[in-house]
């Protein structure tokens, strides 16, 4: 990796770590999902920080960031826009909807119903939206990171698998330990204020771009991009693992782009096995459909798990 770029994201990880104590790996994980142009949906208990991770993204890299509450009432063009008839200029004028920002953050976003929460499949998909009849391209950066409660079930819609299946990467960030407590309290206790307000940009939008490319050119051995065949294969072997549907193409090429963004992250300019291992259960889990998941809420995890621990993992050397 070229040493600027290497700097500029231990720059990143700083800044977002000056803000969100000790998630190094969500963090990792988002910034992954970042430059991979994947999205992200996290699943956690309401105060744990899921708003202030987005924003902090957002500040640190220059971005625009917007966030909309999902209510069983929102409408679609709450989400995306709306045509109006403007009477002073006598015609039709696009208010544009949060959508056009570079990272959106969508709380609780099996709140709405499946109508609503469809109007972001197109703008999650193509980086578009198409309002009464025109398309409108957005942010190149556009990024959502969605948000659901894993307890709370009463008035939600759960998310279809079309909609799942648009999730680079599901994450959890977790409550603190007590020693990362302690460091939040002491921070607001001793600092003037909230370390948010004190975070300025290290990354401008081109700085972003140039990283994105770079990640994308991470070099993957063929030996593993067949290990990685091996592992979404093996999800789709249906009877031996109760599945109704493993991953889909698309799984597997996020799977992918996933890994090369990680090694990039991890200072490398090449893929290792420990990414795919790494990044398996929070790219694979959540776009596999089980016949029986009652009672057994992490029964996906499990078996990503599982399929990790019967594949051979290929041993190499693996740069060019």
């Amino acid at each position: 990796m070229h040493m600027g770029q290497a700097d500029k994201v231990q720059k990143l990880r700083a800044a977002i770590g000056s803000v969100i104590v000790g998630k190094e790996e969500v963090v990792d994980h988002l910034l992954t999902a970042v430059l991979a142009g994947g999205h992200v949906l996290l699943e956690d208990l309401p105060g744990t920080g899921k708003t202030l991770l987005a924003k902090t993204l957002a500040r640190s890299m220059d971005l625009v960031f917007k966030r909309v509450q999902f209510t069983p009432d929102l409408m679609p063009s709450d989400v995306t826009g709306i045509e109006y008839l403007d009477q002073k200029a006598k015609d039709f004028v696009f208010r544009e909807g949060p959508v056009f920002s570079d990272i959106l953050l969508a709380d609780e976003v099996n709140r709405a119903t499946p109508r609503t929460q469809s109007s972001l499949l197109e703008a999650m998909e193509e980086r578009q939206v198409t309002v009464d009849g025109k398309t409108r391209t957005l942010s190149p950066f556009f990024f959502v990171i969605a948000t659901q409660n894993p307890v709370e079930s009463a008035g939600t819609f759960p998310l279809p698998e079309a909609q799942m299946d648009r999730f680079l990467l599901k994450l959890s960030m977790g409550l603190p330990g007590k020693e990362e407590e302690l460091i939040i309290l002491e921070r607001f206790e001793r600092a003037s204020g909230d370390p948010y307000d004190r975070l300025t940009p290290v990354l401008t939008g081109r700085d972003l771009a140039k990283l994105k490319k770079a990640a994308e050119e991470v070099y993957i051995h063929p030996q593993l991009l067949s290990y990685l065949a091996d592992i979404i294969q093996a999800t789709r072997d249906c009877r031996k693992l109760q599945i109704t549907a493993g991953v889909s193409p698309r799984g597997s090429l996020a799977l992918l782009k996933a890994a090369k963004a990680y090694a990039f992250i991890k200072g490398r300019d090449h893929v290792v096995p420990e990414d795919i291992q790494h990044l398996a259960v929070p790219v694979l889990a959540h776009r596999l459909v089980l016949e029986r998941t009652y009672g057994i809420l992490s029964a996906p995890e499990k078996l990503i798990t599982q399929i990790l621990d019967q594949i051979p993992v290929p041993t190499e050397t693996w740069g060019r």
